[in-house]
């Protein structure tokens, strides 16, 4: 789980968290999570391998404001040869507020790579976190 603290420079003028924050807690949370599964964005970028999304979707169910603690819950949604989706859970003192969807493909010189042919660890480390 990530937690991320609402910024004031989050809100808008009402006082509410802007829509598109969201989709960057998400990539926070991402982030961190391959880096605690031991596969941190440096390793791939290292070996060239780069993962774009390729699309992203979100549900807002709740507003949050200025220092609110949003929790996120990340979890591999599905895993095949070419796609990872993550899903999130975002909450706030256990109220959904969001949640959310983010698919990725995985590429080195501008070329598809297989998880399960060119990184089977990396794939063996996620299924491990797959719903």
């Amino acid at each position: 789980m990530y937690t991320h603290t609402v910024e004031y420079y989050e809100t808008d003028q009402m006082g509410i968290t802007h829509h598109s924050n969201y989709v960057r807690w998400m990539e926070e949370a991402r982030t961190r999570f391959l880096a605690m599964i031991g596969w941190d964005y440096r390793q791939f970028e290292a070996r060239g391998i780069i993962s774009p999304v390729v699309a992203v979707n979100c549900r807002y169910k709740h507003p949050t404001t200025f220092g609110d603690q949003v929790d996120i819950r990340l979890q591999v949604k599905q895993l095949d040869r070419i796609r990872l989706t993550l899903s999130y859970q975002m909450t706030c003192q256990g109220q959904i507020v969001c949640l959310g969807e983010s698919e990725h493909c995985f590429t080195k010189d501008q070329q598809l790579l297989r998880l399960d042919r060119d990184l089977t660890d990396f794939a063996a480390a996620l299924r491990q976190y797959q719903a």
